[in-house]
């Protein structure tokens, strides 16, 4: 983005300059975040334009590892198979070795398996996948453009004004230099760590700050397959002293990235990275002098951890690396993005479409900046723990096992935002996996067959609000949802869940749906279209019409 790029926050500016064009959501920002949130938008119907500086997605492999969660909304979203088939070879990659070098059989594994002896499935009907960003961001502009996204690249945000009633952006076409005004009533700032839209709102950031710095060495060797061996490992941290750094494989062939220490601190630049030097380093890590190395790229990157102090002013939201930078260690960084914009983009659908009030908006920061804070703190601590290249910790910042990741993955919790009945004094990150229908939770997985189709209760979580209830029940709570969806004009699907014929789902295996999501064959559960447990009853209701409406209003801020 352009560095004059300016904006502010002064009355209804908009007015007063000549619009090209109006969209609901104006989306800054076409990497991975971008792209996410436009797909997600797309999903919902709602009409966007994303602007994006650069020509193309990304040619770097570089953030490839998406996390369980991740992939449920890429599920929902039909897009996973696409993804799969991208990430197709890699597909055997599971581990993370350290090792002093290749060579021999020193060194060990922190992890062989992702998912060692299959216990994820009990949570979860998807999987870890490794994706990496220039395989998995041209998947995502191709189907959020087959659902109506207006995506541009080579557009620049050149500067942008907010009042009350909407944003108004001048951006600007660098392959022509035509200059266009867009009236949005949303604008999303997805546009990296050094966000220009971040500092001109003035929003500031919390946090140790910057962790160590890398160069992302992209090269080709024929002949280190051999020395990797069947050693299919998602990265190799290699610690000689004397050529340390991180190994990933692109191929397990040919193509290869390395991760080199650079340190700034000590004077070192860029330009110190010449071929030789990295080919040189290269082979020392791996521990054969002799082995071809060609190198193709370089990039800089830098591991920080900052939270902003806000996610939202005004209308302009922040999401991704806009709104929080982390240890790359655990791949943490882009999955809280995408997950970010996933929170965002039903809140954005529900208040444009007019089901929900604007508060519902004020929760996207409730409920996404505590998880921000709590997962950037967990990958740093992981970086102390896979010893990573170039990261010399605080004193005092620990360090050994800490377990592993699949609770802050998947087992968040939203304690406070949209949601009634949420524990407040619960952490954000839990300690061990409770997947159990808890308000503020995501929502349990079960398998179901809905005429006659296997589907998981995650399926059934996109477009609208969900009400589960029990089909034998004497409760009125389906009936009275019908009645509340259509007096409130809010979207609201009512399933019946069990055995007989007025279940809509029917559990496999006879599974008790109630116990599983904490409730009981009386009670009921609302679902928000991320996924994400609003609210249960554990029984019937006096009124459930009356229930419902309070509930809804204030879920839903139609109070």
């Amino acid at each position: 983005m352009n560095e004059e790029l300016n904006g502010g926050v002064d009355g209804d500016l908009g007015a007063e300059q000549e619009i090209d064009e109006h969209v609901p959501v104006l989306v800054v920002g076409g990497s991975l975040v971008g792209l996410s949130t436009s797909l997600f938008l797309g999903r919902l119907g709602v009409r966007h334009t994303l602007v994006e500086r650069h020509a193309a997605t990304s040619i770097h492999p570089r953030g490839r590892g998406n996390n369980v969660r991740t992939m449920e909304v890429f599920r929902v979203a039909g897009v996973e198979p696409l993804i799969r088939e991208a990430a197709s070879v890699l597909a055997d990659n599971h581990g993370i070795l350290q090792t002093p070098t290749l060579v021999g059989d020193a060194g060990e594994w922190l992890f062989k398996e992702i998912d060692a002896g299959g216990g994820l499935a009990r949570f979860s009907p998807s999987s870890w996948c490794l994706c990496s960003q220039n395989d998995l961001e041209p998947v995502l502009l191709r189907y959020a453009r087959e659902l109506g996204g207006d995506l541009r690249f080579s557009t620049e945000l050149m500067s942008f004004d907010q009042g009350r009633d909407g944003v108004t952006a001048r951006v600007k076409d660098r392959s022509t230099g035509e200059h266009r005004t867009l009236r949005a009533d949303y604008l999303v700032a997805a546009d990296g760590p050094r966000s220009p839209v971040r500092e001109q709102l003035g929003i500031g950031q919390t946090g140790p700050g910057e962790l160590f710095h890398n160069v992302s060495i992209t090269f080709r060797s024929e002949r280190l397959a051999d020395v990797v061996g069947d050693r299919r490992f998602i990265v190799c941290y290699l610690t000689h002293p004397d050529g340390d750094g991180a190994l990933l494989p692109v191929d397990n062939r040919e193509h290869w990235v390395f991760h080199a220490p650079w340190h700034p601190e000590r004077g070192e630049t860029l330009e110190d990275f010449t071929d030789e030097r990295c080919a040189r380093h290269i082979r020392q890590a791996v521990g054969d002098l002799g082995i071809d190395v060609e190198i193709t790229g370089k990039a800089p990157w830098h591991a920080a951890e900052r939270v902003a102090e806000c996610y939202a002013s005004g209308r302009v939201f922040l999401a991704g690396d806009s709104a929080h930078e982390m240890s790359p260690t655990g791949a943490f960084g882009s999955n809280t993005g995408i997950q970010d914009a996933h929170n965002l983009a039903w809140k954005l659908a529900a208040v444009l479409g007019g089901w929900a009030g604007p508060g519902l908006l004020d929760t996207y920061d409730a409920e996404r900046r505590p998880v921000a804070q709590a997962t950037s703190a967990r990958a740093s601590a992981r970086s102390v723990e896979h010893s990573h290249p170039g990261y010399v910790p605080a004193p005092g910042a620990g360090g050994g096992r800490q377990g592993g990741i699949l609770n802050v993955a998947l087992g968040y919790r939203y304690p406070s935002g949209a949601v009634l009945g949420a524990d407040p004094d619960q952490p954000v990150v839990p300690e061990g996996m409770r997947l159990t229908g808890e308000p503020g939770s995501r929502a349990p997985h079960m398998w179901l067959r809905r005429s006659g189709e296997r589907i998981s209760t995650l399926d059934l979580y996109e477009r609208s609000m969900v009400l589960l209830s029990d089909a034998r029940a004497t409760s009125d709570w389906h009936a009275a949802a019908g009645r509340v969806a259509d007096r409130l004009a809010v979207r609201l699907k009512s399933y019946r869940v069990g055995a007989g014929p007025d279940a809509e789902l029917a559990p496999e295996d006879g599974a008790d749906w109630a116990q599983v999501h904490g409730t009981t064959s009386e009670g009921a559960v609302l679902v928000r279209p991320d996924g994400f447990v609003a609210w249960r009853s554990p029984g019937a209701a006096t009124d459930a019409e009356a229930t419902l409406t309070e509930v809804l209003g204030a879920v839903l801020d139609q109070n």
